[in-house]
């Protein structure tokens, strides 16, 4: 038997985080298991479901690398089939059709509150307050239609709905991957409606009738699908189809732990991408977000398919940690392709503005040392600013006033010994520095703060020794050039 998983969002807005830890959890199982990983759009609510949704999951997925291996099935194309099972479960007597009306059916809740509320209130005799509450209770039950056992229609039924006949007896049990056995007793189990009153079918029996026919074997969803399972199993019973196995994960709470929400920053997977954050990065993250393999940090992706179980699975719920999220990912660019990390940066910042040759070249030459300085791409697209300031340099503020006349002419001096240097690498410039402040009775501390806010205006910057390899010979000395003739002597 081939291990197969599907993920299966409804296409009512973005892909958004916990969509995309499950379907991540999917991906590497079936990976794991050199099985199938399926996707399937559950777009059976038109007046919600979107074009701009369905393309958001689908660029999302193929962002974060999820690619199914087969195309996407969408629900709502395949609600002749539901319909034909549920056409089927009639003829077998495992379902009926209920003539409740919508209307009737609000009728016998409401009979069962105004009762509840006049026990409450104590308008019934004692001696029949145990009876009225059973009959309350009877109401607001689970439901079950006197039609399930071949009651007569009213002479002018309304359209009827098919409800399945649900288990009254024993119990409904799971051996769940995360939960472990989980069971409930079946008459809390209501009939549920398998095709509504206008004939189209309910979001219970088009999964179970996808997950079959795609031949899904473990289905991973989130445990606020606990509930669902229950009284999907009995249509899986009712068709005497294979029941799959069943591993609910627990959801993804904000720092405060609270279910994850817009204020807590809950986003889509593309907005994580316009942040700054490498695919890689957010998937080692949301692995380690419910799901631990010791206290291995930082994951590769073969590591995780090979490692990946459903033991690992933490039962409570995780807390979305922003700085965790942005260590990991820093973790991931320091070891990203140099050629892809340049373009990620270039690309980033020439949102703002075009890019010459020139600077272009000095980002890729400093670029191991910049992604040491950032925990996302426009972090290290900042720290690369000074790279690119167009000359002459607006220097004001703390920088300016490091250029008192005694340094202007430290400068003046170490423009002649930099001008002289051919070998221009970061040991020899370090070198040439140590040796002029020592030939001339300086400290670092001199001639260091003048250098560094001629070359960057102030701006963060790494060593100075980095900075002047990195900004070039030719624009070092253009830079204190500049410098050197606005002052008052020039």
């Amino acid at each position: 038997m081939t291990v197969t998983t599907r993920f299966a969002p409804s296409p009512t807005g973005f892909l958004h985080i916990g969509g995309a830890r499950t379907a991540l959890f999917n991906y590497l199982f079936a990976r794991h298991h050199n099985g199938r990983f399926l996707l399937r759009i559950e777009d059976t609510d038109r007046a919600r479901s979107t074009q701009e949704a369905i393309d958001a999951i689908l660029e999302g997925m193929a962002w974060l690398g999820l690619e199914p291996d087969e195309p996407p099935v969408f629900q709502s194309e395949r609600a002749d089939r539901h319909t034909e099972v549920a056409e089927e479960l009639l003829r077998s007597g495992r379902a009926y059709k209920c003539y409740f009306t919508m209307e009737e059916l609000a009728a016998r809740r409401e009979e069962a509150q105004t009762m509840l509320a006049a026990i409450r209130a104590g308008e019934y005799p004692e001696a029949e307050v145990e009876e009225a509450k059973a009959q309350a209770n009877k109401l607001l039950a689970p439901f079950r239609s006197p039609y399930r056992d071949g009651g007569d229609p009213p002479y002018d039924a309304a359209p009827y709905t098919v409800r399945l006949k649900a288990p009254s007896d024993g119990a409904i049990s799971l051996e769940d991957g995360v939960q472990g056995h989980v069971s409930i007793r079946a008459q809390e189990i209501d009939d549920l409606i398998l095709l509504r009153a206008d004939g189209t079918p309910t979001y219970m029996l088009a999964v179970v009738v996808d997950d079959h026919d795609m031949g899904v074997t473990q289905v991973i969803r989130g445990d606020d699908h606990l509930t669902n399972t229950f009284r999907q199993i009995p249509i899986y019973q009712a068709m005497e189809w294979d029941i799959p196995s069943f591993a609910h994960i627990p959801l993804i709470h904000g720092p405060d732990g609270a279910k994850l929400s817009k204020r807590h920053g809950a986003l889509g997977i593309e907005a994580y991408r316009d942040m700054g954050y490498l695919p890689e990065g957010l998937k080692n993250y949301l692995l380690r977000l419910g799901w631990s393999h010791g206290d291995d940090e930082f994951i590769s992706e073969a590591q995780a398919i090979e490692w990946f179980n459903l033991d690992g699975v933490n039962k409570g719920a995780a807390r979305m940690d922003y700085e965790k999220l942005g260590h990991i990912n820093a973790l991931h660019i320091r070891q990203a392709e140099p050629e892809r990390l340049n373009k990620l940066v270039v690309d980033t910042l020439e949102k703002e503005k075009s890019l010459s040759e020139d600077q272009k070249a000095r980002i890729k030459l400093a670029l191991g040392g910049l992604s040491e300085r950032g925990q996302t791409i426009p972090d290290i697209a900042a720290a690369a600013e000074f790279l690119l300031i167009e000359r002459p340099i607006d220097i004001s503020g703390k920088a300016r006033k490091k250029l008192k006349p005694d340094s202007l002419n430290y400068l003046r001096e170490l423009r002649k010994n930099l001008h002289n240097l051919e070998d221009w690498k970061p040991d020899t410039i370090s070198d040439l520095i140590s040796e002029f402040c020592d030939t001339n009775e300086l400290s670092m501390g001199q001639v260091g703060p003048p250098l560094r806010s001629a070359l960057t205006g102030g701006l963060p910057a790494p060593d100075i020794n980095l900075i002047l390899f990195w900004l070039g010979k030719d624009e070092v000395l253009g830079r204190i050039d500049d410098v050197l003739s606005a002052a008052p002597n020039g």
